[in-house]
């Protein structure tokens, strides 16, 4: 798609007339322009959140606990995720963002792609678990993700004007939902009909094309293009500078630890919610993944949007934290209702309520990111706040889940004395195993035909080590969840703190 307004360039693109009101382009280039990112950070998630999709057929395979498996999720990716992040973000301050964006889209997918391919592997005569290459892929994966965001959210602003950036970042922050969403959508069939590892070869490849399509048909705008006024010459705030002008600004340090907290939460949450779903209602990964996280992401989908558009409509500029404020801590109870009901119904309302009420806060994090500071450190000030929310709030949320439910399985697992001869990765293997011979057989299968599947494991179990894990696995995740459910609430409390000084801190 192309746009008469303005060729592809950087700073020095067309000026615009006296006093920019629309925005860079016209409203159907913007609009394309915003659906592409809108894409990209959709496939970010995507590939980020398909690990959990498949989390029992792999944990099965690699023989990993629930810890180690938050370790995958978490420390693993978002480490140099994070690390990355800000070096990147200043590049993004000087360079062609569009083109940071293109390159980063293609690495993290091959990259995904490759976790497909996760086995033991001999190198050196060094024997490698498969757990350890595939958090070697993951490792690609997060340094890929870390060039999405910041440059994107400098774009954003670029292109939109202050009165519909909320709006804008809102529709741009579904990525999170819709990308989680489609993972679940498509990867947990596939998982069940192909294997895990397919979800990743099918799910990662395409992302390259889109990088590339990307590259060929966005325009770098001008920078601070649709600030009242139009473009001004801008001196690149130095590192130094640039933090400077973020510690003067306290709403946006709230934010930070609003933001961190939820995503500590959401992502621990996000990370073990498909493995509490299938071991408390007896599903396969595809199972819970189409019934129940598809529709708890939709509504975390529509949240998003409508909060970010309701803040838009409203002359407080506060209005988009005070927002979140309360769907952080009104969440609390639709979350706490999914995690202890025994209805699949009531769990998916849950889920959907909660999410739909909660992730309105990815709207604020990314419209106070960039709207408190100036023109010439918005990459700097969004890569500083996701350093910050997913070194702790990613790296240590999925992490404190799996110890959490470990903790929880761990002494109930010493009581009845199968320490020795059980665990984790063999319970979920039994049970996978025996939910699909349900799924084989027209009835129900007895208790001789589940003895028989048991004895056919690779690692066998008894009918009363089964019966152990079918309860234990279901509580101690149920407990992490509610563990985790509990502090979205002083998520919400920070994001008023920052309400209450963000007026004050917006540039004048």
């Amino acid at each position: 798609m192309t746009d008469t307004t303005a060729g592809k360039g950087t700073d020095e693109a067309v000026a615009p007339a006296e006093e920019t009101t629309e925005g860079f382009g016209s409203r159907g280039y913007r609009t394309y322009v915003l659906n592409a990112l809108l894409i990209i950070y959709i496939l970010n998630f995507i590939d980020r959140a398909l690990l959990s999709v498949v989390a029992r057929p792999l944990k099965a395979e690699l023989g990993i606990s629930d810890t180690a498996f938050g370790l995958l999720t978490g420390f693993g990716f978002a480490f140099l995720y994070t690390i990355v992040g800000i070096p990147l973000a200043r590049i993004a301050e000087r360079r062609n963002r569009v083109a940071i964006i293109a390159i980063c889209v293609a690495l993290w997918s091959v990259m995904t792609a490759l976790c497909g391919l996760a086995t033991e592997v001999t190198l050196l005569g060094v024997t490698i678990g498969g757990f350890w290459v595939l958090l070697a892929c993951r490792v690609g994966v997060g340094i890929g993700e870390a060039g999405c965001t910041p440059p994107a959210n400098s774009l954003i602003a670029d292109y939109y004007p202050p009165k519909k950036r909320s709006s804008a970042m809102g529709y741009y922050a579904m990525g999170v939902t819709l990308g989680t969403l489609g993972a679940n959508l498509v990867a947990g069939p596939i998982a069940d009909s192909f294997g895990w590892r397919y979800a990743f070869f099918i799910l990662g490849i395409p992302g390259v094309l889109i990088g590339l399509l990307l590259y060929l048909t966005v325009k770098e705008p001008p920078r601070g293009y649709s600030e009242p006024g139009g473009p001004k010459e801008i001196v690149r705030a130095g590192f130094k500078e640039a933090f400077q002008e973020l510690f003067s600004k306290p709403s946006y340090w709230w934010m930070v630890a609003g933001a961190t907290m939820a995503a500590f939460c959401g992502y621990a949450i996000s990370a073990f919610q498909s493995l509490y779903i299938q071991r408390a209602f007896d599903l396969t990964a595809g199972q819970a993944s189409v019934w129940f996280n598809v529709p708890a992401y939709a509504g975390g989908a529509v949240g998003t949007f409508l909060l970010g558009y309701i803040a838009s409509k409203m002359k407080s500029a506060s209005a988009v934290a005070w927002l979140s404020a309360g769907g952080l801590i009104l969440c609390v109870p639709f979350f706490g209702f999914a995690f202890t009901t025994t209805g699949m119904v009531a769990c998916v309302i849950g889920l959907a309520l909660g999410n739909a009420i909660k992730y309105g806060y990815l709207a604020a994090q990314y419209s106070i990111a960039a709207g408190v500071v100036s023109t010439r450190v918005r990459a700097t000030s969004t890569a500083i706040m996701l350093f910050v929310v997913n070194l702790l709030g990613y790296g240590l949320g999925p992490p404190a889940a799996g110890i959490v439910s470990d903790m929880v399985f761990s002494p109930a697992l010493e009581e009845a004395g199968y320490s020795e001869v059980l665990d984790r990765s063999m319970c979920d293997a039994a049970e996978r195993a025996v939910i699909f011979a349900n799924r084989a057989s027209e009835t129900e299968l007895t208790a001789t035909e589940v003895s028989d599947v048991l004895d056919g494991l690779a690692q066998p179990i008894d009918e009363a080590q089964f019966a152990f894990c079918r309860e234990h696995n279901q509580s101690s995740t149920r407990m992490s969840m509610l563990f985790l459910t509990v502090l979205y609430a002083l998520a919400g409390i920070f994001f008023i703190f920052s309400a209450r000084g963000l007026k004050r801190d917006m540039p004048g």
